[in-house]
This record gives structure tokens, C-alpha cells and sequence, in this order.
């Protein structure tokens, strides 16, 4: 029977357990080039060491204005490739595999002295109104994100996942609370998503896998719900998705009506749903951190992969110390060995 230290493969991916380090910003670019940092050297091998299978980089942006904040990482320009290179072959030497978000903030985007967007509607009072994007500003975007993957293809990623979730640019396109346009890309509103998709699947090798991580439900009074995000979702494993990373929310302000739980495990019926309906590979993310609980969601099939986020952030370990728990045999590094039980 699967259970969260048990391998997983999904095209030439082969990975030694389900758990997934999901992309978390760290803000910590202090030159404001885009360029990883030590500290992103730091965080990221030392969850390899800690026993994670999959570690996606966070959100790395396809232009300087598409970042969140001038912190952020980068993929505009080859200068990047490098330092993201030598992160991603020092996760492989302790046996973990590695993604990266690309992705763009659009409206989200607080640094940029004019954010752009599908339309010229501001997140919230307090950010800036942001210029709607021509159509054929649009296109050279889908060029952007191509070019993005073909550099983290050179820095040796093992899969790349897109970020269409949390009101960031694909998302905005993708829903009818953020892309008010009358052109193309109002009329079909994954049709951004689906010329990203299929621009990036261009330049990845056949066997590596896509993933898009999507918001499987909105939290603004009229959002889209999980039958739209299913429907979306279809659209989009159509033009090349290989895998749902299910999250929620992020497009505004939290109606009052629409406020997420703080229960555990609260979006897995989210990537439950989108597995089933679509019958695809799936990773659940949202307050797993509990090891019983994370190796639930596999036994029970509501997810193949399982991303721990906050828990992770606080103990690189922590798949160490849950395989410890679940009495899973895991391969211990020799020099933390007498760290840990005997099992």
C-alpha cells in the first residue's frame, strides 16, 4: 500500500517519497538582481539533507516587474542560470530532486513602479492600479515564461511547475474576477494559461513533467469554485499538464462570507476533487505538517504527493523525523545518524 515514504514516479520523474517542499518566497535577493543568494544555497540543500523527494524553488519571475517584491528571484536574464545551477546540483548529490516555480505577479506586484495585469484593477485600496496589458503585450509574455523554462532547463531542474494559483498573473487571466477584456484573451480566459503551457512544454524534454499549481477555489464574494477550477483545470491538462499542485485563494480581499478554515488538512478536498474529475497526479498542500496526517492523504488516495510548507520552514528534518515516526525506513546521513532513534 502507498504511503508517504513510499517512491513515486510520473513520467522520467522518479522520486524516493511524497514529500514535497513547496515553493515559499524568501525575500532575501539583497542585491535586487534576481541572482540566488548563500542563504538560498543554505535552505534549500539543507531540506535535501533533511530527506525531502521534491523541492520546488519559489516563485522566480520572468521579468524585474513581475516580481512580488525587488527581493525575489529571477529568470529574465541568463546572469541567473548560474547560482540556480549550483543549488539545484547540491540538492542532487544528497539525493532530492528539484523544481522551480516561474511565474509573474502581475497586479501582486509591489515593487513594480507600474504593475501589469489582464486589467487595470487594483488588488486592493492600498496597491497601485495596474496598466492592462495590450494583446500584444500578452504574447510577448508567453515568450517570457518560454524563456524562463529554457534557462531553468540549463540550470538542471528536474520539473517545472507554473504558478496559476494565490491572484498572480496566470490566475488573473484565468479568472472572471480579474480579466475584465474584450480581446482573445477575455473572451477564453485560459487561453493565457494554455500559450504559457504549451510555450514551456516546447522547451522541457519529453519525459520531464509539468506541473501548474492552481487556486482550487476563490475567497472574494463571487469567486470561482471547485466545479470552474475543475473545468479550468481540464482545459489545462489538455494543453500539457502533467501534474495539479491544488492551493486556494490569494486573488483579493477575503470576503467576509468566504473565509477559509483553519482547520488542518482544510484544501486536500480540494485536490481530492480535481484528481478524481480529471483523473490526474495531484499534490496536496495546507497545514499537512502532522506525519499521521500527511501519510493519511496518500493512503487514502486523496493525493499523490503531499507538500509541507510551514512545518518545513521550522525543521528541515522534518521528513527525517516523520519517516522516525511513522516507523517508514528513510536513509538517515551518516553524520546525523545517531541523531535518531534506532529503527
Amino acid at each position: 500500500m502507498d504511503h508517504l515514504f513510499s517512491p513515486y514516479q510520473i513520467k522520467g520523474l522518479q522520486l524516493k517519497n511524497r514529500v514535497v517542499m513547496p515553493p515559499m518566497c524568501q525575500y532575501s535577493v539583497t542585491n535586487k538582481d534576481g541572482i540566488a543568494t548563500d542563504w538560498h544555497y543554505v535552505h534549500y540543500v539543507s531540506r535535501a539533507i533533511g530527506g525531502a523527494s521534491l523541492i520546488i524553488i519559489e516563485m522566480t519571475d520572468v521579468e524585474p516587474d513581475g516580481r512580488i517584491t525587488d527581493y525575489d528571484l529571477g529568470l529574465w536574464s541568463d546572469e541567473h542560470v548560474p547560482a540556480l545551477k549550483r543549488i539545484i546540483d547540491a540538492c542532487h548529490q544528497h539525493g532530492a530532486k528539484v523544481g522551480i516555480q516561474i511565474a509573474h505577479a502581475g497586479r501582486k506586484a509591489q515593487d513594480a513602479k507600474e504593475p501589469v495585469a489582464p486589467s487595470a484593477i487594483p488588488f486592493d485600496e492600498k496597491s497601485k492600479t495596474p496598466r492592462a496589458l495590450t494583446t500584444e503585450e500578452v504574447k510577448e509574455m508567453v515568450e517570457k515564461f518560454r524563456l524562463a523554462a529554457q534557462r531553468a532547463i540549463k540550470a538542471g531542474v528536474d520539473v517545472i511547475e507554473l504558478h496559476g494559483a494565490h491572484g498572480y498573473l496566470i490566475h488573473q487571466f484565468t479568472s472572471a474576477f480579474t480579466n475584465k477584456r474584450t480581446d482573445e484573451y477575455g473572451q477564453e480566459l485560459t487561453k493565457f494559461g494554455k500559450e504559457v503551457i504549451k510555450a514551456v512544454k516546447g522547451e522541457m524534454p519529453e519525459d520531464m513533467p509539468l506541473i501548474i499549481r492552481i487556486s482550487g477555489r476563490e475567497y472574494v464574494e463571487g469567486g470561482y469554485g471547485i466545479d470552474e477550477a475543475i473545468e479550468f483545470s481540464r482545459e489545462f491538462q489538455k494543453a500539457g499538464v502533467d501534474m495539479f499542485h491544488i492551493s486556494a485563494g490569494g486573488e483579493g480581499p477575503i470576503a467576509a462570507e468566504g473565509r477559509p478554515g483553519t482547520h488542518v488538512a482544510y484544501q486536500v478536498p480540494l485536490a481530492r476533487a480535481i484528481k478524481q474529475a480529471l483523473n490526474v497526479p495531484v499534490i496536496a498542500v495546507g497545514r499537512l505538517d502532522e506525519p499521521g496526517l500527511a501519510n493519511s492523504v496518500i493512503g487514502n488516495e486523496d493525493a499523490d504527493l503531499v507538500a509541507v510548507g510551514r512545518a518545513m520552514l521550522r525543521n528541515p528534518y522534518w521528513a527525517l523525523e516523520a519517516a522516525t515516526i511513522l516507523h517508514k525506513e528513510i536513509l538517515i546521513p551518516r553524520q546525523y545518524d545517531r541523531g535518531f532513534p534506532r529503527r
